[in-house]
C-alpha cells in the first residue's frame, strides 16, 4: 500500500509526463484579461475538431488578468501550455526571463505570431452627452476616462501608445507635445484597474466614467451585449493597430508531453473556423476570405504601428514603461 501511494504521489506531482499525449492531456492558455469568452468557443470547437482527426480527447483550462501581470505569473512558474497576451513584449518578456522559449518566437507563426488583431477606439454613454469625438476630446479639463493600468495590463499599453501616438502624428513627430497630452490625459482618468475587462466593469457597471478606452472587440461586445442601449462606440480619426500574439511555451509542453496538442491549439486559430470565431468576437480576422465576409462590421480607421511609431515593442517599452520611464513620471507627477 505504502508504494502505491508512493506511486500515485508521484503521478499527481508530474511524474510520467509524457504519457499523458495520447490519452487525457489538459491545456492551460494563460491569457489577456478581455478574451474569456473568446477563448470558451475556441476551446469547443477545437476539442471536436482534434478529437476527430487524432482521436484524442483533451481539456483546456483558462486563465486570465492584466497581459503584464500574466507575463510576470508565467516568469514566476505558472505553467502555461500556450500564452495568447496582449503585446509582444510581454512573450518577449517570458523568453527572456525565464528561457522557456526561444527569442524568436514570433517567426513560428503566420503574421508574427499573431492570428488576428484590433484597434483602440472609445465608449461612451448613450448619446454622447460630453460630445466626445477624437483623442483631444479626453483631455479636456472635468473629463473622467476610464482606462486600466499600463504597469500591468497590455491593453493599457495600447491606450498610453494610441494617444502618444496621435498626438505625435499630429504634431509632426514632436514628442514634448505628445507627453504633455498624455499628461493632460491622465489628469482625467480617476482609477486605474489593473486590467481591460476590470476597466469595463468600473465604466459599464460601476457607472463610473464619461468615456472608456477599449479594445474594439471589448467596445464592440458592451455595446452590442453586455449595455445594448446604455453605451455607444466613437472611433476616433486615427488610431492604433493592436496585434495580440499567441505561443506555445516550449520548456513547459516537451516536460508535460503536450507539444503537439499545444502547436495544434494555436495553429487553429489561423483556420477558417477558428477566423470565424474570432470574427463573431469582433477580433479582426486575419484571413483575407473571412475577412471579405465580415468586412461590413468592421469600419476602416487610418492605423500607425508600434513598429513604425515607436521602434517597435523594446523600444516602446523602455521608453515610456520602464521603471522611471515616461509613464512613471506622468502617473507620479497627476497624483
Amino acid at each position: 500500500m505504502k508504494r502505491a501511494a508512493v506511486i500515485l504521489i508521484a503521478l499527481v506531482l508530474g511524474g510520467q509526463p509524457r504519457a499523458l499525449e495520447g490519452s487525457q492531456a489538459s491545456l492551460l492558455n494563460v491569457s489577456y484579461d478581455p478574451t474569456r469568452e473568446f477563448y470558451q468557443d475556441i476551446n469547443a470547437a477545437f476539442l471536436r475538431d482534434y478529437e476527430s482527426r487524432t482521436g484524442a480527447k483533451l481539456t483546456i483550462r483558462q486563465s486570465h488578468a492584466g497581459s503584464g501581470k500574466q507575463a510576470r505569473a508565467v516568469i514566476d512558474g505558472l505553467e502555461a501550455d500556450v500564452v495568447t497576451l496582449a503585446l509582444a513584449y510581454d512573450i518577449d518578456a517570458i523568453a527572456r526571463e525565464s528561457g522557456l522559449l526561444p527569442r524568436d518566437w514570433q517567426r513560428r507563426l503566420p503574421h508574427n505570431s499573431a492570428p488576428y488583431a484590433s484597434t483602440i477606439v472609445f465608449v461612451v454613454r448613450k448619446g454622447n452627452p460630453r460630445n466626445i469625438r477624437d483623442w483631444d476630446d479626453l483631455a479636456k479639463k472635468g473629463l473622467k476616462v476610464i482606462t486600466p493600468n499600463p504597469r500591468t495590463s497590455g491593453g493599457a499599453r495600447w491606450n498610453y501608445l494610441a494617444a502618444y501616438g496621435w498626438q505625435l502624428k499630429k504634431s509632426g513627430g514632436d514628442h514634448a507635445a505628445a507627453r504633455q497630452f498624455v499628461e493632460r490625459l491622465f489628469r482625467n482618468v480617476p482609477i486605474l484597474d489593473t486590467g481591460a475587462r476590470g476597466s469595463t466593469t468600473t465604466f459599464v457597471q460601476r457607472g463610473i466614467g464619461d468615456v472608456l478606452l477599449a479594445w474594439e472587440n471589448e467596445a464592440m461586445l458592451c455595446a452590442r451585449d453586455l449595455a445594448p442601449g446604455r453605451v455607444e462606440i466613437v472611433y476616433p480619426s486615427m488610431s492604433i493597430l493592436a496585434e495580440p500574439p499567441v505561443a506555445w511555451v516550449d520548456g513547459v509542453v516537451k516536460k508535460r508531453g503536450t507539444e503537439a496538442a499545444a502547436r495544434a491549439y494555436l495553429e487553429f486559430l489561423y483556420t477558417e473556423a477558428g477566423q470565424e470565431i474570432a470574427a463573431r468576437h469582433y477580433f479582426r480576422p486575419s484571413l483575407e476570405t473571412v475577412k471579405r465576409r465580415h468586412a461590413r462590421v468592421f469600419r476602416e480607421l487610418p492605423c500607425f504601428t508600434v513598429e513604425e511609431t515607436f521602434g517597435g515593442w523594446s523600444q516602446a517599452h523602455q521608453a515610456h514603461f520602464a521603471d522611471g520611464a515616461v509613464f512613471d513620471r506622468i502617473y507620479g507627477e497627476n497624483r
